[in-house]
């Protein structure tokens, strides 16, 4: 992809509530949790990580540092699960930390797990957001990388598709997003969310949204071993018209909204922050990723806003 490596002056301006340094954290935060799948204990730890270091996943158990880009995905079927140069080294269901790193502005942070999952916590990227808010954040001394949206992009067909287009008119770094989903579900059906991404409209609209799934796919994926960290306490559970939940929703259109916080994470394997219009229909982790590796491998349709160029795995 010799696109990556076209790169132009900075470019970076401020605007409401938008993160045009790069960020880490203040200092190291731990949690212990449950895999989704594996449904075993996985400690994690997060550390502060010098300018350009980027997001990195370190499997401790393994000694495999595996890098958060778009072109490490491996699987996407029920999770986005990334691999290290040693194939065998892997790290799934990434979506939910990499959306709340995004959702802050924080691009620089070492994260060490000692198994194959990050923790599911609840379901959502709340949690994760109390975590990196304790350990605080540090604006460091270096502009923000940005990828600008040149010439839009789309992948997908009719039934499901996703797409990157310009966005005129606004100060970089700007990601408008627009999701609609569609189920046979009477309990979720015709949803769509949107959002303008910044810390405080991803805090306020995203953050709380949790995982789903249909009742009969989950009894489908424990009988297979999978899904066996699953329960109401990390997901919602439907049952055609029936939110299984004792609570119910947290809030209005959660579906939709937490289509787009996996949206906001599977976009952050970018590598850097994207400035453009992302807009979906019954888009999920496969056309995320996809529409990442069509928009980086034309160099017509993106430019480099900082001046720092990003290395991606040949």
């Amino acid at each position: 992809m010799d696109g990556m490596q076209h790169i132009v002056g900075r470019n970076v301006r401020s605007h409401s509530d938008a993160v045009v340094t790069q960020r880490t954290l203040k200092t190291s935060i731990a949690c212990v949790g449950v895999g989704l799948h594996s449904g075993k204990r996985v400690n994690m730890h997060l550390y502060p990580a010098p300018i350009d270091h980027g997001i990195v996943f370190r499997r401790t158990d393994l000694g495999s540092d595996i890098p958060a880009r778009f072109d490490r995905v491996v699987d996407t079927r029920l999770c986005t699960v990334l691999a290290g140069d040693d194939a065998t080294a892997r790290i799934g269901t990434v979506e939910h930390i990499l959306a709340a790193l995004a959702g802050l502005g924080i691009g620089n942070v070492l994260i060490e797990l000692d198994g194959p999952e990050v923790p599911i916590l609840d379901g959502s990227a709340r949690e994760f957001l109390f975590l990196l808010e304790c350990a605080g954040l540090v604006d460091q001394h270096e502009a923000r990388r940005v990828i600008e949206v040149r010439r839009t992009v789309r992948v997908g067909d009719v039934n499901a598709w996703a797409e990157l287009r310009p966005l005129a008119g606004a100060p970089a770094p700007t990601l408008h997003m627009d999701i609609a989903i569609d189920f046979t579900a009477a309990a979720i059906g015709r949803q769509s969310a949107s959002i303008s991404l910044t810390p405080t409209s991803f805090r306020q609209e995203l953050a709380g949204a949790r995982t789903f799934a249909m009742m009969a796919e989950v009894e489908q994926m424990q009988a297979a071993g999978l899904a066996l960290g699953g329960s109401l306490d990390n997901a919602i559970v439907v049952d055609n018209d029936h939110i299984l939940n004792p609570g119910g929703l947290r809030m209005e259109a959660e579906f939709a909204r937490h289509k787009l916080l996996d949206a906001v994470g599977d976009l952050a394997l970018a590598g850097a922050a994207l400035h453009g219009v992302f807009t979906a229909y019954r888009s999920g982790h496969a056309l995320n990723n996809q529409l990442l590796r069509a928009l980086l491998a034309d160099p017509t349709a993106w430019r480099l806003l900082d001046a720092a160029p990003i290395a991606v795995a040949a």
